[in-house]
């Protein structure tokens, strides 16, 4: 496995390898991965997220999986990177963090079928899907406000190539305590089918990125709190969330 990750040198952005605790790039300039500035490892023309996938989350909720999965889209302006700040806008009452693994497609893709999809797959990344969920009850439905605002998109810090989705355990940490803990082999649809059946009917393009669901006990977070992805094989995510001044309703 190779892992990549972009990050600001010099004022620009900057494609680096990773080699131990250093990053490394094509120029020979070297950073370490402490004192780096994280930008997110890929630059995608559409983000887009599957809303049910494992079973430990449709059982929280006491429903069953939909017959096929269904997805909604974040704007670009949601994404952010590692170490980023998550912004909790004025008057929030429930910020939820979803801690997932991200797809990054790397060739462009249009009717593949599950079995072509790795070969489209440039690799992989830890995501954390943020939810506004004041709006969910107000939005009929529409999840562009509940998941589009700007920085609730982080995924970093690296991309991963030749990495193995199966059996992977998946964590989300807050403050030091583990709040999300479950296993890839609880998901009922993979990375494989997810992009295969995106691409049935979207053209997915090099850096479109895929949020592939996420487990159980997903819970509010509030200013000052640290919440960490970590994804057994790809790294740990961590971002710090921020009062943002801007009232979340007038």
């Amino acid at each position: 496995m190779t892992e990549f990750r972009r990050v600001l040198l010099d004022g620009a952005p900057v494609l680096t390898t990773r080699h131990g605790d250093e990053l490394v790039a094509g120029d020979g300039r070297v950073v370490g991965i402490d004192e780096a500035i994280h930008l997110a490892p890929c630059e995608p023309t559409k983000i887009i997220a599957v809303h049910l996938n494992y079973d430990s989350r449709t059982k929280e909720f006491m429903t069953k999986l939909p017959a096929a999965p269904t997805y909604f889209h974040k704007p670009i302006t949601a994404l952010n990177s590692h170490k980023g700040a998550v912004v909790r806008p004025d008057r929030c009452k429930w910020l939820n963090y979803e801690g997932e693994i991200v797809i990054v497609i790397g060739r462009t893709c249009r009717n593949i079928s599950p079995d072509e999809a790795g070969d489209y797959i440039a690799g992989y990344t830890v995501g954390n899907d943020y939810g506004l969920h004041d709006f969910r009850d107000t939005d009929a439905g529409s999840m562009l406000r509940v998941k589009g605002a700007d920085t609730l998109a982080p995924i970093g810090p690296g991309l991963i190539t030749d990495w193995d989705f199966r059996g992977k355990q998946i964590r989300t940490i807050v403050n030091g305590e583990v709040r999300q803990d479950d296993n890839t082999n609880g998901m009922e649809w993979d990375m494989h089918y997810l992009v295969a059946d995106i691409a049935r009917t979207i053209t997915l393009v090099p850096g479109d990125i895929l949020f592939s669901g996420t487990p159980a006990t997903s819970r509010t977070v509030y200013p000052g709190d640290i919440v960490e992805v970590e994804v057994e094989g790809l790294g740990t995510l961590s971002n710090h969330i921020v009062q943002g001044p801007t009232p979340i309703r007038s």
